[in-house]
């Protein structure tokens, strides 16, 4: 749903500021990330009614899958910034 959709960019959004306000940076802090944006993909899943995994490209896909996985790809994008900026 569209609810879910919303939803799931929000948590992403907070998984990355905590990515950056709170982890310091380095590969330590890109590990830490990535593993907030995929427990927020699998919320996201499931708040869809889908199980992480289980469905594939095609065009059958549900519309919040596919915000699900927008949602992913922008929040994982921002974990290379954070592994990528100088350590403290």
């Amino acid at each position: 749903s569209t609810m879910a959709s919303m939803m799931c960019i929000v948590l992403a959004a907070i998984v990355l500021a905590f990515c950056f306000g709170v982890a310091e940076t380095g590969p330590a802090a890109y590990g830490i990330c990535q593993t907030g944006c995929n427990a927020v993909a699998v919320a996201c899943y499931a708040a869809a009614g889908v199980t992480m995994g289980t469905v594939t490209a095609g065009a059958g896909v549900p519309a919040a899958v596919i915000a699900c996985n927008a949602a992913l790809g922008t929040c994982m994008a921002g974990c290379v910034a954070a592994g990528f900026a100088p350590i403290p």
